[in-house]
């Protein structure tokens, strides 16, 4: 029983790390006023060059700095459709997402199959790391002056230029932030928790990444216990495979999701929501 316990820790964690490192980074990019639904699309371009850099060179770290590299780029993509030409922050997710899933699926269809040779442990220094950049990023937003100008315009971007902030500046640095986040995330898959590649293997984690944003309430230190009780629930689905139908068990995590978004959604506004999210903005605009 106890080594059952310990074992479903483990793997609590290793599925934790990826959630916890895109939503805090999603948590930056929704709290300066822009919401990203391209989550997914980015942890699989993660993933995937990732596992090719690492591949290749032998070292997953340096997969681990091409994931957070194509993470960013992805991310400036939709900086600049959402931001500068004001385009609607959903759509231009969303397609973020569907870019990345199928540009993932036609560039690592000569990659699937092969074991990654030199892999990181499940358990790794991300885990920790990610842990430790919640209380960093918690502190920089709650006790810092970049925090406060981040969280001003993500409320009122009017007010935020008024004192001297550029607001588009400072929205383009949270989205590229927390695309290089995402694809960190998406790298932690492929070098590490599953060491290959195989299209599609975030396997909606991005969406529920969102969700832990919205369920945190925009806090990254409750986003820790949000991505351990996601993590949880995903191990639980396969653990119990042999007493509940593989297929139940596997809508589990999304199910809870949707339960969860359900349960905050008429609180939105009460839990922390920036008041601008998902709004345009131009500058000079009042």
């Amino acid at each position: 029983m106890l080594e059952w316990i310990l074992t479903a820790i483990v793997r609590a964690l290793a599925v934790s790390t990826p959630l916890l490192w895109a939503s805090l980074g999603e948590i930056y990019a929704e709290r300066s006023g822009v919401i990203n639904l391209g989550v997914e699309g980015m942890m699989i371009l993660g993933a995937l060059f990732a596992f090719v850099v690492a591949q290749v060179t032998g070292y997953p770290v340096a997969g681990l700095l091409a994931a957070a590299a194509a993470g960013g780029l992805a991310a400036l993509l939709h900086a600049f459709v959402s931001i500068t030409l004001r385009a609607n922050q959903y759509v231009s997710g969303l397609a973020l997402t569907m870019l990345g899933l199928g540009l993932a699926g036609v560039l690592g269809r000569g990659w699937e199959g092969i074991p990654l040779l030199n892999a990181l442990p499940e358990i790794s220094g991300l885990t920790y790391l990610g842990l430790l950049l919640a209380v960093g990023l918690w502190l920089v937003l709650h006790h810092t002056r970049l925090g406060m100008v981040i969280r001003s315009t993500g409320e009122s971007p009017a007010a935020a230029e008024a004192l001297g902030v550029n607001v588009h500046l400072v929205r383009y640095l949270c989205v590229v932030f927390g695309g290089t986040m995402a694809g960190v995330a998406g790298g932690f898959l492929s070098v590490a928790y599953r060491p290959s590649w195989t299209e599609g293997m975030t396997a909606g984690l991005g969406w529920i990444a969102i969700a832990i944003t919205i369920f945190a309430g925009w806090d990254p230190l409750k986003a820790v216990g949000g991505a351990l009780f996601f993590g949880a629930l995903f191990h639980l689905s396969f653990r119990l495979q042999a007493w509940v139908p593989p297929e139940a068990l596997r809508m589990m995590p999304f199910a809870f999701t949707i339960l969860v978004l359900a349960a905050t959604s008429g609180r939105r506004r009460g839990r922390g929501a920036p008041e601008a999210l998902g709004l345009p903005y131009a500058a000079g605009e009042r």
